[in-house]
């Protein structure tokens, strides 16, 4: 056996020298790939440079498999990990790269590498020098170097993400442009020439805003046989431009660019590194809301609808999200024969669930979801009633003539969708001609000689006119559809007697409630309700054409008095025509002329009034006559009897001859009769007790104070 050739290193030994040399050569990108030759180059040559070092051309292996592929990770880098798993397998005497970048561009990747090599005492070379990893200053000196290469590539991309940040601020950032815009040589953004492009977006974005989502978009496109255009961007049909079927994702994605309303806008997606999957770089972009978006500059773009309008669409899609569950629980069940109208209709105001019915005695409508799933109190217990009488009565109001006037507006916006659907029939059916003509006319300009080229334009020439004849079957079936009707004087007349005789019809009982729900839910869709107070219920009438109506309804029957919403005006006015000597009828039949109402009735009864003046010591005047001696530190003519030890009528007479001062005495009028009420003012007494002993005669005296 021949002894070793002496080695020209001195880290490397003959060990190393028995194993393979590795050469890594790596380029990030494909550009790189194309026009960088003279960096693949220099990598190709460290096989010199390794044959300079001990190893045989035939010990020398390349590993240029990773040409293209970033080192900001190993993922989708197979030759760094076969790399890996040779050194494992103590086949690799040394590793040989341009410089430490080319290996690895972070540390996790980095720090492994150097591990496997100290391990089974692999070494690493790059241009600079020759290292050992098991030595504690050439491993510090690979780390440093590593942690250089990564904070390098870090400081290129903030670089890089810096300049388009300033060129996104200025305006100049040139970003893919959906379908219906174009950019043209000079960088204008003009709308896209093709007129059926133009109405197909205009009426996507017409439909979504009667519609109101983008599943229903959706099914009206597949209804009515509507393409969707896409103009490819990238890949090997870049340019071209394709109809598909309409999509949910599609529509989505239509409604939220904001390039359509004239919008420039920049981050709309930023990358989450947790919602990242392993192997999927391009994973983990996350929608983020529009306050967080980087760059936002309006009026950029010619729009196809206004910025009001986009933001208005985003509202919607944000409350179609939120109503999902209110939406999967919309079932109304089928109508019963209980006496509650609006069961299956109602939707609690508080919590968006629909409400149940129960019948004791009389129908209520309730809602316990929150009582049962949170053990919050209970959300509404409201009657049933009073909310039928103003629904059904709205319901009526709906059927009156003057909605014919409604109806014709529907029909009208109708009859204008359906001549827009003509007009895209029509673009459609000339783009199908125009296709199969110029497929007949390339195929006429073949040479008939050229066999191969004249069988494939023969084929795509059958294609197009099979494509065509079946848009013009398409549209045939479109034109036998029903166009939207129109209201005859005929029907106009007995829509008028249906609205005047329903009413009458609805009050006799020959309708069963089954029935009356029918009817209901014929034109309305559902009934939101809300308690304003404790005597007023908002009643929210969303019928099926999507308009609504706001209602407000009493109750029948209030537990408290107190809890009348103008109780206090009704206790006030009570007071005061106590004050003015009415009684308890009489001040109840005027407070019900007046609109008040008690707890449990229409109007104000006497015993309600009687209990609230009874309640804070107020009493009538006529009890006032009889019982008290003195009013707000006023005499009564029974009081000052009493002091003066008279009769009544001697004061009375006392008035009368204005002993006692005309202007000290009031006279309160009341209904059945008046009053008066004296001053405590000084000489008082002394005035009738001199009048008093002027008398003539022993029986005068003995008559007046006896009365």
């Amino acid at each position: 056996m021949s002894p070793p050739e002496a080695v020209v290193h001195p880290k490397i030994s003959s060990a190393h020298l028995q194993r393979l040399a590795y050469v890594y050569v790596r380029q990030s990108t494909m550009k790189q790939v194309e026009h960088n030759r003279e960096s693949q180059l220099n990598q190709y040559r460290l096989v010199e440079r390794a044959q300079a070092l001990g190893w045989p051309a035939d010990r020398t292996r390349v590993i240029d498999s990773d040409l293209g592929q970033s080192g900001q990770s190993s993922q989708h880098r197979s030759g760094f990990n076969d790399l890996l798993a040779e050194v494992t397998l103590s086949h690799v005497g040394i590793v040989l790269s341009y410089e430490v970048s080319r290996l690895a561009r972070n540390n996790s990747d980095w720090y492994r590498l150097l591990d496997l090599a100290a391990v089974f005492g692999t070494l690493i070379a790059d241009s600079d020098g020759v290292y050992d990893p098991r030595q504690y200053n050439d491993r510090l000196l690979l780390g440093l170097k590593g942690a250089m290469s990564e904070a390098e590539l870090h400081i290129l991309r903030a670089r890089l993400d810096a300049g388009r940040l300033s060129q996104v601020r200025r305006g100049q950032y040139v970003q893919h442009l959906p379908t219906g815009l174009l950019r043209l040589a000079d960088g204008r953004v003009v709308k896209d020439p093709d007129e059926q492009i133009r109405g197909t977006l205009d009426l996507v974005f017409a439909k979504f805003a009667e519609l109101g989502s983008c599943g229903r978009v959706v099914r009206y496109c597949r209804d009515h046989e509507i393409l969707l255009p896409r103009r490819q961007v990238a890949g090997v049909f870049a340019g071209e431009l394709f109809w598909k079927p309409a999509t949910d994702s599609t529509v989505l994605e239509m409604v939220q660019n904001p390039a359509y309303a004239g919008a420039f806008a920049y981050g709309r997606r930023q990358g989450d590194p947790a919602r990242r999957k392993p192997g999927l770089p391009a994973t983990g972009n996350v929608r983020i809301p529009l306050e967080e978006w980087v760059h936002l500059q309006q009026d950029v773009y010619p729009a196809y609808i206004s910025w009001d309008t986009y933001m208005s669409n985003q509202a919607r899609l944000r409350q179609n999200g939120l109503r999902y569950r209110e939406q999967k629980e919309a079932a109304r069940g089928a109508p019963r024969a209980g006496a509650a109208l609006l069961q299956g209709l109602v939707i609690c105001g508080m919590c968006g669930h629909h409400m149940n019915v129960i019948y004791k005695p009389t129908q209520r409508y309730v809602c316990d979801d929150m009582s049962r799933h949170l053990g919050a109190k209970m959300c509404m217990s409201l009657d049933g009633v009073s909310l039928d009488a103003v629904v059904t009565q709205a319901f009526f109001e709906a059927l009156c003539p003057a909605q014919l006037d409604v109806l014709d507006a529907v029909l009208a916006g109708q009859r204008a969708e359906r001549d827009q659907l003509e007009t895209q029939w029509r673009q459609k059916l000339a783009r199908a001609d125009y296709e199969a003509h110029l497929a007949e006319r390339q195929y006429n300009a073949v040479d008939p000689d050229n066999r191969l080229v004249a069988a494939t334009l023969e084929a795509r020439w059958e294609a197009k006119l099979k494509q065509a004849r079946t848009m013009h079957e398409a549209h045939e079936r479109f034109l036998r559809t029903l166009p939207p009707p129109q209201i005859t004087p005929e029907l106009r007349e007995q829509f008028q007697h249906i609205s005047k005789r329903l009413p009458e019809l609805w009050e006799t009982g020959r309708l069963t409630s089954t029935q009356k729900k029918e009817l209901l839910q014929c034109l309305i869709a559902q009934v939101i309700l809300n308690r304003r107070a404790t005597d007023d219920l908002e009643a929210r009438i969303v019928w099926v054409s999507g308009q609504c109506t706001m209602v407000h309804a009493r109750p029948r029957c209030i537990h408290r008095a107190a809890d009348v919403s103008n109780y206090a005006e009704l206790v006030e006015q009570i007071h005061q025509l106590c004050g003015e000597g009415l009684n308890d009828d009489q001040m109840a039949a005027q407070l019900t002329r007046e609109g008040f109402c008690s707890a449990r009735a229409d109007g104000v009864s006497a015993c309600s009034v009687r209990k609230i003046r009874l309640a804070r010591g107020w009493f009538l005047l006529s009890y006032v006559k009889h019982e008290m001696d003195q009013v707000d530190g006023q005499w009564t003519t029974l009081g000052l009897a009493k002091q003066l030890g008279l009769s009544q009528n001697y004061i009375l007479h006392c008035i009368y001859d204005e002993t006692i001062l005309a202007s000290h005495v009031h006279r309160i009028a009341k209904v059945n009769g008046a009053m008066y009420l004296i001053d405590d003012y000084p000489g008082l007494c002394d005035a009738i007790r001199t009048r008093y002993g002027r008398h003539r005669t022993p029986q005068d005296l003995e008559r007046h104070s006896h009365g």
